[in-house]
This record gives structure tokens, sequence and C-alpha cells, in this order.
């Protein structure tokens, strides 16, 4: 890729378009984005396409290829026929794969940010944090040859020795969310080939390139051909992934109806299932928190992102009516100040909030405002209004605040994804707790406070699954795992860490004995080896 300059301007070749200036509002010109399968990069034999928009013009930027149902199960094939292949590198070879692989996204982070933009419309630095993210797990599956290495134990019984195998599964399959379409399947396909797997993996129809790139980028580092490969189809296609026998396991992150039914389904045909749904954060404001920190957290956590991330903060609860109200008084102005507009912006230019991904996820939004207006929330700054001149048909909904959000209302119960933030009013740490505790979702939750015996009891009494203290938005770091409790999950076991390990392995356990010479006496008690 070459790169020249223009002022202080930076443009970069893309196989996916004509050159293209971040600064500028222009994005990646018309094309297909195809399926990356068996090494190369193909369109559909169907010569069926779907539209892919930028949702900061709501204009098409590329057409996105359709596969057929055969196409899907060739796919698997090719991954199927890979495997065995892989599985039988040397686990260093498979990390120094993954090594050439974190150097390539790195080289290619500008061009993989500006398609992450073009597509999903969040702000460059946030499409740069996303890449950051997904890279931490790529360095996390580079140590692959110790996080298997399983155990050994010496003389288990008379010159008995026993030790673990740490073996991959075969196929697995991963169907990855439009807010995160560069971390997300990141989060799952680097530990899976570093444990000797091979994957196909389906990406979101509104912002499937990047998932390509990467592929692209995987093959350049050195990866066998048919080891990863993508595949776009129709959601009826995509069942494939978790019930047809060639595949192992599939990893899922969406909606909860979704993830409940592939894990029921996938399970009921014998796959390992990891399936992350829906959530609804909350966070406790204490009367002692640091108001100005507290205030810029609960900003970055709601609105970052438009609010498209399953870790936004959209619920804060406020112990105490003078916290709440001087939470109100100070979020106000700044609600009302938001920066919006196109994510492409660079520098100090840069826009704090992009638009929503899509026409019909913009309407969702919008409609979920109504609801709450409609059962009695108090607005206190309206993101209907907004418009932004020169991009009237862009997906922009502007940052919206309520007031006297109650737990009967739909604007608490259900995840709304979109850059709206509720203040609930609570009599004490008590109640405010026990309110967050009766959500149906459990994924993530946050305290602000200044005293520690607070923030200790909170960390031990709150059900999610990830909780941060004095942090709004608490994803944890790639040698931890991600995963949330209740409705918000399904499975055992969590994404990337050390569940990711242990979901893309099997254990095997060996016990031997070398006996010095022929066994002469059959054994028909149960064998003992004290």
């Amino acid at each position: 890729m070459s790169f020249s300059q223009d002022k202080d301007r930076r443009f970069y070749a893309s196989p996916y378009g004509s050159r293209i200036d971040p600064l500028q509002t222009t994005r990646l010109s018309m094309n297909i984005t195809g399926n990356f399968i068996g090494g190369k990069t193909c369109n559909s034999s169907s010569g069926q396409t779907v539209p892919v928009f930028d949702p900061a013009t709501g204009k098409p930027v590329r057409e996105l290829t359709q596969s057929t149902a055969q196409e899907v199960s060739a796919a698997i094939q090719v991954a199927h026929e890979a495997f065995t292949g892989w599985a039988n590198t040397t686990p260093l070879r498979r990390a120094r794969v993954l090594f050439h692989f974190k150097m390539l996204l790195e080289k290619h982070a500008d061009e993989l940010a500006a398609i992450i933009v073009s597509e999903h419309g969040k702000v460059w630095s946030d499409a740069m944090g996303e890449l950051t993210r997904g890279m931490e797990v790529v360095e996390f599956a580079c140590g692959i040859p110790h996080l298997i290495k399983g155990e050994y134990s010496s003389d288990v019984g008379t010159r008995v020795d026993s030790y673990s195998l740490m073996q991959p599964l075969g196929v697995v399959a991963g169907i990855t969310p439009f807010n995160f379409p560069a971390m997300v399947p990141m989060w799952m396909f680097p530990i899976a080939l570093a444990c000797g797997n091979s994957f196909v993996l389906k990406p979101p129809a509104l912002a499937p390139t990047a998932a390509v790139r990467l592929a692209e980028l995987l093959s350049e580092a050195g990866l066998p051909d048919g080891v990863f490969n993508v595949v776009h189809c129709s959601n009826e296609d995509a069942e494939q992934l978790y019930t047809d026998p060639r595949i192992a396991a599939v990893s899922f992150v969406g909606s909860s109806g979704v993830a409940e039914h592939i894990y029921k389904t996938a399970s009921a045909y014998g796959k390992r299932v990891q399936a992350f749904g829906a959530a609804k954060n909350h966070a406790i404001v204490m009367p002692d928190a640091d108001l100005d920190a507290t205030v810029n957290a609960i900003m970055g956590g709601a609105f970052g992102s438009a609010g498209e991330r399953c870790m936004a903060l959209p619920i804060v609860v406020a112990v105490g009516d003078e916290t709440a109200d001087k939470l109100i008084a100070r979020l106000t102005p700044l609600v009302e100040a938001l920066k919006v507009g196109p994510g492409c912006m660079r520098g100090p230019e840069e826009n704090e909030m992009g638009p929503v991904v899509s026409d019909a996820h913009q309407k969702k939004v919008l409609g979920y405002i109504e609801k709450g207006v409609s059962e009695g929330a108090k607005l206190v700054v309206d993101g209907r209004t907004f418009r932004l001149p020169g991009y009237e048909a862009g997906y922009y909904v502007g940052g919206t605040l309520f007031d006297n959000v109650t737990p009967e209302m739909v604007i608490w119960r259900e995840e709304i994804f979109g850059p709206v933030l509720g203040i609930v009013r609570a009599p004490d740490y008590a109640r405010a707790l026990a309110l967050i505790n009766s959500h149906e979702f459990g994924n993530g939750s946050a305290i602000f406070t200044s005293n520690g015996h607070t923030a200790r009891e909170f960390v031990h009494d709150v059900q999610a699954g990830m909780v941060g203290v004095n942090v709004p938005v608490p994803v944890p770091m790639a040698f931890h795992s991600f995963g949330g409790w209740k409705r918000s999950v399904f499975g055992a076991l969590n994404v990337h860490g050390p569940d990711g390990v242990r979901f893309y392995t099997r254990m095997k356990t060996a016990t031997v004995r070398w006996p010095q010479g022929q066994q002469t006496v059959s054994e028909f008690s149960m064998p003992t080896l004290g």
C-alpha cells in the first residue's frame, strides 16, 4: 500500500475503491465486497447483492455479495479440509503467523479504520480504538504455546504418570454484529486459529468489508488457504454455521432473542456454543462521587459510538435527589453541545459522535425517545430535533437526556442501542442496587464513589458479569475474559482470555505406565494408582 502527502492530509490506495481522504466526507467508491474462501476473494455465483450504506450520508458506498446455501456449505467444506494440516502445525508456528498478522494490522490501521468509519459511522478515534482492542486479543493469542501447554503429574501411581493435552475442536464459526466490525471478530478468530482450529466467519451485512480485509491480511501473514473464510449470506442460510455436522462450535454476538435461539439450536446439534445477547448496563452515582470526573465518564460511556455498544452506559441511578439534580445540571449543557457529524474527520476537527448505523436503526432509536416521552419520563435534551446541514440524509440522532426514568418504562427495560441517557432516582444505595439487580440483563455495571467500602460491596453484590469502579465501560483486557450474566449470555464460557482458550480447545488426559515386563495377571477390580 502506497502513501502520498498533500499538505497535512494522508491518502492511501485501497482494494475497495479509489483514493480516500479521511478528512473529507467522500467515501470508498462503489464496488462489490465479496466472500473470502480458500484464500481468495470471490463473489457469489447468485449474482445477487445488497447495498452497503454510508451512515453519514445515507448513500450506498458499495454492494455486498449474497451467497447461496450451497456456497455457505462449500465454505464449511473448505475449512473442514484445511483443518487437519493447520491443527498439525506446531503451536509456535501458528503463533508466528499471528505475530506477522499483528504487524500487518498496525501497518494497515488507517485503511481499516477508514473502512469501519465508512460503513458503521463511528468517529475516527473510536474506529482506531476498536482496532487496538482487537489487536490486544491477537497479542494474547500469540502466547498460545504457553496457554495450551497442559499439565503433567509424575508418579500419580507406582511408575504411572498423567498429563493433559489441549487439542483443537475442528471447524468453528463466528457470527458477529455491526457495532464492532473488526474488534468482535478479533475477539474470536485469533484464539481459535492459534489453538489450531479453522474458522468460518459471517460478518454483519451493514458493515461487512473490514472482515474481508482482515482475511486478506491473515493470508498475507502466512495463514494457509482455507483456514480462515468469510461468507456473506442471509440469516436463513447462516443457520448452517450452527447446525452443520462439520461445525464443532459457534460464537455469536447480537440480540438476546437470536442468541438464545442459536444457543438452543446449536446445543441440540451437539455444538459448543457461546452466545452473547443484549445488555442494559447501569451505573450508580453515590453522593460522594467526584462529580466532574463522573460526568465526563458518563458522557463517554453513554454517547461514545452513538451509544451503539453492548457496554454502553444508557442508565445512571443517582442516589438521592440532590445527586440527581447536580448530574442533570452538569450533563444538560454537555449533551446539548455534543459535536455530532461524520466520523471521517480527524485531529482537532474530529466529531465526538457520528450517526447511527442505518435508516432502520435511526427510526428505532427515535421511536424509543417517543416512547419515553409518552410514558412520562422528563425529556431534558431532545435528540430528535438534530439536523446536520449538508447531511440531511444521514442517520443522525442527537444526544438525548431523560430524567425521572422508572423501572416500569420501556426505556429502562429494553436496550436502545443509541445516544439516549436516562437518569433514575433512588433514595439510597440499597434501593439503587436492588433496581440494577432486578433487571433481566446483567452485562456490565459500574459505580462512581470515593468510598472504598461501598465500592467493594458493589463489586461483590451486583449481578453483572463485568463491573467498573469509577470506570464507565468496564470491558476487560484481552488476557481476561469478556461476558455478562443472566440473559446477556447463553453458554458456560466467555470470550477471549482464558475462557476463550478453553472454548476453542478440548482436554485430553493421558495416564501412562511403562512396565518393565509383560503384565501376566488380569485385573478386574476398579484400578487404583496409589
